[in-house]
């Protein structure tokens, strides 16, 4: 196999974290809303939780996109 190719196709599968990071979001704001409706006084305690989980599933998208970009570049 050709070399571009396969850093074309390491680059494409290191953009897919976006959609575990999303799915993993959904899930977490489901949960949330869940807990929220079922306990309301709660959500002082259970909002920096929800936004920490929220940052590190975003945290994995955004790792795979400098992962493609990183190897997007060596591509030229």
């Amino acid at each position: 196999m050709d070399l571009k190719f396969l850093i074309a196709l390491g680059a494409g599968i290191a953009v897919m974290t976006g959609i575990g990071a999303g799915i993993g979001i959904g899930i977490a704001t489901s949960g949330f809303m869940q807990a929220l409706s079922r306990q309301p006084e709660a959500s002082g305690k259970l909002t920096p939780m929800f936004f920490v989980g929220v940052a590190l599933a975003e945290s994995t998208a955004i790792y795979g996109l400098v992962i493609a970009i990183l190897l997007i570049t060596r591509l030229s």
